[in-house]
């Protein structure tokens, strides 16, 4: 099945906890239509969590996904859901580690 249309369904717990387990230290919270998986980064400062903030951000823009952002001083929590398929799609997951992969999120400090 192509990307485009795995994207445009919700994954099976099976499909959600496979996935789960390629990544580093995101968990689930919800459930239902409104289960996400999310994970908290931690900064040294305001400005290092806002510069986090804009790189995910762009991040959103540039796939046409855009999770839930709590920012705070010194952290930032991301979430993923998909809203279209009210669960969780390939497009969480991937997005998730790209955000991973984004120069700082890895020496970042999980609350």
């Amino acid at each position: 099945m192509p990307l485009a249309q795995q994207q445009q369904r919700a994954l099976t717990a099976t499909e959600v906890v496979t996935r789960l387990a390629k990544l580093e230290d995101w968990r689930l919270d919800g459930d239902g239509t409104a289960v996400v998986i999310q994970k908290t980064f931690r900064f040294a400062d305001f400005a290092q969590t806002m510069v986090f903030v804009n790189a995910v951000a762009w991040l959103a823009q540039a796939r046409d996904h855009h999770p839930v952002l709590i920012v705070q001083f010194d952290n930032c929590t991301v979430r993923y859901s998909t809203h279209d398929v009210a669960g969780l799609s390939t497009a969480d997951f991937d997005c998730a580690a790209a955000v991973d992969a984004l120069p700082g999120a890895a020496k970042s400090v999980l609350v």
